[in-house]
């Protein structure tokens, strides 16, 4: 954990947001680096039904070209003298970032929860619970 990266996955919603404060106290305290994660969706569509005006792979990588701009916007307005690097992947986000928290370089995950309950809960993957019960590594998990 003292020597390896934190990984902060993002949505680039508020709440992954209020998790990143967490993520850069850890690394400055363990005086390691940042290695955020952003998951894009894989669009499904079939061009023979003409769901989609464009094919899937053209929306993909709109969807990667908004992350990166996010991206550069949230870089920029981070104040910190820690490494940071950042990734872009498509995929499953729980497959993406259980690869990614896994693959040996990573001390600590940082994530939010999204709080779902109910309904909600059962219907939707629990992204945070899942990397917590199948990382490797320390989760801390952010409300």
């Amino acid at each position: 954990m003292r020597t390896r990266n934190i990984l902060w996955p993002t949505d680039f919603s508020d709440t992954a947001s209020h998790a990143l404060r967490y993520a850069i106290e850890m690394a400055n305290l363990y005086q390691v680096g940042i290695r955020i994660l952003h998951v894009v969706d894989q669009p499904f569509g079939d061009e023979n039904y003409m769901i989609l005006a464009i094919t899937p792979e053209e929306l993909a990588k709109s969807m990667e070209d908004a992350a990166a701009s996010k991206m550069h916007e949230l870089l920029a307005q981070l104040n910190t003298n820690l490494k940071i690097e950042t990734l872009i992947r498509r995929g499953d986000a729980i497959d993406e970032i259980l690869a990614e928290a896994n693959n040996g370089e990573i001390g600590m995950v940082v994530i939010a929860s999204h709080g779902r309950t109910g309904l909600s809960h059962f219907l939707h993957d629990n992204v945070a619970e899942a990397i917590a019960n199948k990382a490797d590594c320390p989760v801390l998990v952010v409300k």
